[in-house]
């Protein structure tokens, strides 16, 4: 550790917390759900909140949110085959927490659709929420979630972020789930099959035997998130949702 300048006084100021909160989505069964953790203890014991926690001096935010994650609700890179984590802003008001001043950096994660978590730390127990079955969140988080929600309809019209939230391997019907669900729009099945497939980089086929989806439809193409990372045109929304 580094020690202070000589005549500087680390004393002269007030000393704070740093915590990272995850925000981490993901869409089941056509519905977009958010992970939430019930609190063990004190402050708020008993009430629903974001997974996350106080960064460690050794660590960097990032490696506390990575760390938080697993700890809380057993999510981790390796259990999930991977998984899309971005920092989205800084929540900075004096009293965001009753215990004592607490800066919050806070992520936003996408996953595929998973399993139940499991509980662990001092999380009781973790479960995948309806996004838009969500009221009385400890702390500030509802606010967290509705900046992460703003943040990841925007991205999905200029980035692949949508295959995040798909398998490894998945349908361009699936795809169009994701878009829909997040976005609470319809959209045209031909034309939006036709701006993916016209997107260079956005998907790569799969070699081998399509699979069938249910129904007496044909079998679907399988494909894969391809090497591009921004979408050239964008694929903008609809103007209104649906719900």
């Amino acid at each position: 550790m580094s020690t202070a300048p000589e005549g500087y006084d680390p004393h002269a100021f007030v000393p704070f917390a740093v915590t990272v909160d995850l925000a981490v989505f993901t869409v089941r069964e056509a519905r977009l759900h958010v992970l939430l953790v019930e609190r063990g203890g004190e402050p708020y014991k008993g009430r629903w909140a974001l997974p996350g926690g106080f960064i460690l001096p050794s660590e960097s935010a990032e490696e506390a949110a990575r760390r938080e994650l697993a700890e809380e609700t057993g999510l981790t890179q390796d259990a999930v085959g991977g998984f899309h984590l971005e920092q989205l802003r800084t929540y900075t008001e004096p009293d965001r927490d009753p215990r004592m001043r607490v800066v919050s950096v806070a992520y936003a994660a996408l996953l595929p659709d998973l399993p139940e978590p499991r509980g662990g730390g001092d999380a009781v127990r973790a479960q995948w929420w309806d996004a838009r079955d969500l009221g009385g969140l400890a702390f500030d988080h509802e606010r967290i979630l509705d900046d992460a929600y703003d943040r990841i309809g925007a991205k999905l019209e200029y980035t692949c972020l949508a295959t995040a939230f798909c398998p490894a391997e998945f349908t361009l019907g699936e795809l169009q789930q994701v878009y829909e669900t997040v976005w609470g729009v319809e959209l045209d099945r031909p034309n939006f099959r036709r701006k993916v497939l016209a997107t260079p980089g956005f998907v790569e086929a799969v070699e081998g035997s399509p699979r069938r989806t249910g129904g007496r439809g044909k079998p679907a193409a399988l494909y894969r998130a391809g090497a591009a990372s921004a979408l050239h045109p964008p694929l903008l929304r609809p103007e209104g949702r649906t719900e």
